[in-house]
């Protein structure tokens, strides 16, 4: 599992001028089941996604993808993390250490 950290790296003016195209990305990751929660940090510096993967590699090709990141206006930061407790409902995704 992912904890992907998105910090803004320019103004609000122009994150708002890609955020609909940001969405749409995001919903297409939620219908990919690559995405299980997102949304704005406090105060809106950014933005967190917990999301799922077979590989690190292809959760660095998904972010590649977010419009904010071609337009130039947030950083990512991944973590990798091994689930080995979730809440109800997150069973499918829950790990073993290996």
């Amino acid at each position: 599992m992912f904890v992907l950290e998105l910090t803004y790296t320019a103004p609000l003016d122009a994150v708002d001028a890609a955020l609909e195209a940001h969405v749409a990305w995001l919903n297409e990751q939620y219908d990919k089941g690559y995405f299980l929660a997102s949304g704005r940090k406090v105060p809106r510096d950014g933005g967190v996604i917990l999301a799922v993967a077979e590989d690190r590699a292809r959760i660095e090709e998904v972010v590649a993808g977010d419009p904010f990141v071609t337009a130039g206006v947030c950083a990512y930061r991944i973590t990798e993390f091994v689930a080995t407790k979730t809440a109800p409902g997150l069973e499918a995704h829950r790990q073993t250490l290996g």
